[in-house]
């Protein structure tokens, strides 16, 4: 893959998490959207209305109310893998608890465990993936 230009969507509770997240991805110059979402909910209705688009890189925290970052997992999986295919989703937890980074292993959709909140160094290291 070039060094094109990629899709984003955050999917965080915390506003201060998501602008800053927001702020360091467009800031990348590989960015040709970032979407934020503070309920999982709506970043799942998001992907099924958006349809197969083109490579986007996914963030997700894994401790948010309603929907929890593991339940957006189960129910990402779910949708048809035409659906899935361009869609990369990284795991977010500012508690590096081992349960959860074995637990994020058991997803074939989630490429990494991150810890909060995102770097420079951070984004950087996801976007070598795409170079």
């Amino acid at each position: 893959m070039s060094e094109g230009k990629l899709n984003f969507i955050v999917v965080d509770d915390s506003k201060l998490d998501c602008f800053i997240a927001e702020k360091i991805i467009t800031n990348s110059g590989r960015c040709e959207s970032v979407k934020v979402f503070q309920q999982a909910t709506h970043a799942l209705e998001h992907i099924k209305a958006a349809g197969q688009a083109m490579t986007t890189v996914v963030f997700v925290d894994i401790q948010m109310p309603v929907m929890n970052g593991f339940e957006f997992v189960e129910n990402f999986e779910a949708l048809p893998d035409n659906l899935k295919q361009n869609y990369h989703i990284y795991m977010l937890s500012s508690s590096i608890n081992e349960n959860d980074i074995a637990r994020v292993k058991g997803y074939a959709s989630v490429r990494h465990f991150l810890n909060k909140p995102l770097t420079n160094d951070t984004i950087k290291a996801v976007l070598e993936e795409y170079s």
